[in-house]
């Protein structure tokens, strides 16, 4: 045979050749002299596909063939691996179809189990081993077991076919395979992974109610699912039917894991507990994982010595705490405004060899710039390099937001974000916003309108934060006009802007003496579905008192509570100063005793408000007793009203005077 050269089917005699046969090393041609030298019987396109070391030079399975008696079994299985190998690359050229199915037929292998799972993790085309599958499936003397459905919805899971890789799952539970517990988990995890929950826990239950008994990871696989999307109360009923099983069923640590975890995202902290217990009765030794979980959960109900005393517990019992452990022990004292402490934690980490991470380190700078001691935070962002921890978006958001709020120079913040672009680190729009509002608070006005200007190039979308920064400064600078502008600007981009910038626009309407304009963006709002929260409702109160309007600011405030948003104190502060002006001290007061013995209680302001109303009414002897009761509550007077009443009436009291400052 003349090596290289391709011959259509239709000029050979005998039985009709596939065209997978044809050499491709050579273009094809249709020369009737060369066309006439290649006359082919089926035994010789066999022999194309010898193996070295057959008896007869034809290898594969189905019965026909059987390895000679001096060919051993180890000599026929590799034979028939490399005769598989020679029909996966036919497969791969020519994909499924006729001259695939006739390679099998010319190369005499059998369709079986390990065929199918072969097919199925080759370096073939996802539609090819679909079509294969279902082709194989349809053969007669075979049908596809669990191994060969499980081949399939893997290749279907990794080439991100969702759909047709629950067919094959849904195919897999209607066939009489029998399923086992391995396989269980591993199909409730490839749909967990889909975030296809409901679709695990059917299949978890069909294949349970065929016999198929769950071992304890099947249970926990279910159960991780559940967790993973947020289906807390689902994980206790698993659990309780869990435990019904016995046997080989029974909660293992990652059982109890997953289990604390829920109940404390529930907040049922001591069912949480008492499972902690519980795993240690029956002996198991709880992971740096629960530990970490129930101090953080003690943390977050301010039960600061509970989840310390578990810190000792963990160490005492040879549990070594991990940076986790010690992020959310620093995180939790922080909290609660032990920062001597939580930076005595990280001190005795490093002593004990355990590498921060760059999460703890944005942690303890956070409560270090909380506290205050900007100097220490620095510090530690100059320390970070050493430790291996690089700084991140998160990192520089927290020092330039302290800067603000240490009332630097702006100008520092300002380096820093440059020193931030120059390591290569992208700001977010969280950035933006720190920068536009710390531009305001200190009346940088045209730096933070150019930071607004450089969000909008590099393609963020609009922040209502940044806008209501923005619109607040214009406004409190008479820039009416402005604030107007770029309010209209937010509600053209976004559609609908947020409470708080509606909000703010309300308070300057109202400001104004432009309570209609005030009124109509709040019932704009609205309709909008635009909720309006308390910040909303104060800025309509205070214009409307502004403008004597105390009837409807008190209607307003009745309106507010019936529609579910809770008061503030500067709801009752707002309403509390229009009594006092419009209807006089008598009123004032009646409302501040109804202050005291309600949820909100009354602050300075609300006892400076009543004190001037009182001063103003020439009564001073009651004004006197008022002043009296800020002391003794530990309140500051406001200092011209109270001078107003010592050169009225004399000198009252020696104590109250030595407590003004």
């Amino acid at each position: 045979m003349a090596a290289g050269v391709s011959v259509p089917a239709r000029r050979l005699s005998g039985p009709t050749i596939p065209r997978f046969l044809s050499s491709t090393s050579r273009a094809f041609s249709a020369s009737p002299r060369l066309c006439g030298r290649l006359k082919q019987t089926e035994k010789e396109i066999v022999q194309m596909f010898r193996v070295p070391g057959s008896s007869d030079g034809v290898g594969g399975g189905g019965g026909r063939w059987a390895p000679g008696p001096l060919l051993s079994r180890r000599t026929s299985a590799a034979s028939s691996r490399a005769l598989d190998e020679r029909f996966l690359r036919i497969l791969k050229i020519f994909r499924w179809g006729p001259d695939a199915e006739r390679a099998l037929e010319v190369l005499m292998l059998r369709v079986d189990h390990r065929l199918v799972r072969e097919v199925m993790v080759a370096d073939v085309d996802v539609s090819t081993k679909l079509q294969f599958f279902r082709w194989a499936g349809k053969r007669k003397h075979f049908q596809h077991d669990a191994t060969t459905y499980m081949a399939l919805v893997r290749c279907l899971d990794e080439a991100g076919l969702v759909g047709e890789m629950w067919n094959a799952i849904q195919d897999m539970v209607r066939s009489t395979c029998a399923i086992g517990p391995v396989e269980l988990s591993e199909v409730v995890r490839v749909l967990g992974r889909a975030k296809m929950v409901d679709k695990a826990c059917s299949v978890f239950y069909q294949i349970k109610a065929r016999k198929c008994r769950p071992t304890a990871q099947a249970y926990n696989t279910m159960i991780g699912v559940l967790m993973q999307e947020g289906h807390h109360e689902k994980v206790h009923e698993l659990y309780n039917e869990m435990c019904s099983e016995g046997g080989c069923c029974l909660p293992d640590t990652v059982t109890y894991d997953s289990l604390i975890a829920a109940f404390c995202k529930l907040g049922r902290w001591e069912s949480a507990v008492r499972l902690f217990e519980e795993m240690k009765e029956n002996r198991l030794q709880p992971t740096p994982k629960i530990y970490t979980t129930l101090m953080g959960m003690f943390f977050k109900l301010e039960k600061v010595d509970r989840a310390l005393a578990l810190f000792h517990e963990m160490r005492e019992k040879c549990c070594v705490p991990n940076v986790f452990t010690y992020t959310e022990l620093i995180k939790g004292l922080g909290k609660t405004g032990r920062v001597d402490d939580a930076y005595r934690i990280f001190t005795d980490m490093r002593r004990g060899g355990c590498k921060p991470d760059t999460v703890l380190v944005n942690n303890l700078i956070n409560i270090l710039c909380k506290a205050g001691r900007l100097e220490d935070a620095l510090q530690l962002f100059e320390e970070m390099g050493s430790l291996q921890c690089a700084p991140t978006v998160v990192t520089y958001n927290t020092v330039i937001k302290s800067l603000f709020e240490s009332k630097s120079h702006a100008s520092e913040a300002a380096v820093w974000f440059e020193r931030m672009k120059e390591k290569g680190i992208t700001p977010s729009a969280f950035t933006y916003s720190i920068l536009i509002d710390g531009f305001c608070k200190t009346k940088r006005l045209e730096k933070a309108l150019l930071m607004l200007e450089e969000m909008d190039e590099k393609g963020f979308p609009p922040c209502p934060a940044a806008y209501c920064s923005l619109i607040n400064a214009l406004g409190k600078a008479n820039r009416h006009e402005a604030a107007s502008e770029l309010f209209q600007e937010l509600r053209e981009n976004c559609g609908t802007s947020s409470s708080r910038v509606y909000a703010v626009m309300i308070k300057h309407f109202g400001k104004r003496g432009r309570l209609d304009d005030a009124v109509a963006l709040f019932n704009e709002m609205k309709k909008l579905g635009c909720t309006p929260d308390v910040y909303a409702y104060n800025a309509l109160m205070s214009g409307m008192v502004r403008m004597g309007m105390i009837d409807e600011a008190y209607s307003l405030l009745r309106t507010m509570q019936e529609q579910g948003c809770v008061p503030d104190l500067n709801s009752y502060n707002i309403i509390l100063n229009g009594l006092a002006k419009v209807c006089g001290p008598k009123h004032a007061m009646e409302m501040l005793s109804r202050m005291k013995y309600s949820s909100v209680k009354p602050d300075a302001v609300s006892y400076n408000t009543v004190l001037g109303s009182l001063s103003h009414a020439g009564m001073f002897e009651e004004a006197a007793k008022l002043m009296k009761e800020m002391g003794a509550n530990g309140f500051e007077y406001d200092q011209i009203t109270y001078s107003s009443i010592l050169e009225a009436v004399g000198k009252i009291d020696e104590e109250p005077i030595n407590s003004v400052r």
